[in-house]
């Protein structure tokens, strides 16, 4: 059987998508064929303007307001999808926040919680509505966006790494469960990408410096890679590609420091 990566009559959701990577995402979807739902919870706007460039270039897309970690919401916007499209085909839960830095001792239970219901709680819900389609269909594929930082310690960001992790092994068994309906589950983990919301590290130069020490190709990536192998994961390309993580970190997960022995 020949490769293909595309994406042609499939319906696609990603989850916060009105920037960065999942602006990258939606788009890089889009590109490749499918229908493209773009999630937001705040800044319509940028949703609207994500949607516009997609329908520039001949796509098909619609903004979808959800604050994905109320049950009620992420609830509407699946039927909302059952109405307009007739149901979804691919999931990419990309929505996701840091919080604010604190050591753990010292971090607000609320705003700790809060990170794990957007990260954590939220892509299991988007998830269960999804794959209640996607096993009554025996076809789908759902990604998870994680991040380097599902292996790599992080201080300061203790919930942020708890939620990467937890949303690693939730894709692994979420995996095991709908393998036998045909449905594929991955993750795909982000390292250091130049995004708005990273701005201060990579426009300074003694902080990107610092970065690039941990990277080993010396060089922070762009949404657009992470956007072109979320195609490659979501397409055929990748049918027997589940309950795993594929990282894109330029090998931060390398173990850079011992390039030059122990």
């Amino acid at each position: 059987m020949p490769m293909t990566l595309s994406l042609a009559g499939r319906r696609a959701l990603v989850t916060g998508a009105n920037s960065g990577i999942g602006e990258a995402v939606a788009v890089a979807v889009a590109a490749a064929g499918a229908k493209v739902a773009v999630n937001y919870v705040v800044h319509p706007e940028a949703a609207e303007a994500v949607v516009a460039r997609i329908r520039a270039t001949g796509g098909d897309a619609l903004a979808v307001a959800a604050d994905i970690a109320d049950p009620g919401q992420v609830a509407a916007m699946f039927a909302q999808l059952d109405r307009t499209w007739g149901g979804v085909d691919l999931l990419v839960n990309n929505a996701g926040v840091d919080g604010p830095r604190a050591v753990a001792w010292e971090a607000d239970p609320a705003q700790w919680l809060r990170v794990l219901q957007v990260n954590l709680y939220g892509a299991f819900l988007c998830a269960r509505e999804a794959l209640q389609r996607m096993t009554a269909r025996k076809s789908g594929v759902v990604l998870n966006l994680t991040s380097v930082h599902e292996r790599i310690a992080w201080s300061g960001y203790s919930a942020y790494t708890a939620s990467k992790a937890g949303l690693s092994l939730l894709t692994q068994t979420l995996a095991q469960e709908a393998a036998p309906f045909g449905v594929r589950v991955v993750a795909l983990a982000p390292g250091a990408i130049k995004t708005p919301i990273n701005r201060s590290v990579w426009s300074d130069p003694k902080s990107y410096a610092d970065l690039v020490e941990k990277i080993p190709l010396g060089r922070i990536g762009t949404t657009d890679e992470i956007g072109r192998m979320a195609v490659v994961l979501l397409s055929d390309a990748a049918s027997y590609v589940t309950g795993t993580t594929v990282f894109v970190d330029g090998g931060m997960t390398d173990y850079p420091s011992f390039e030059h022995g122990g």
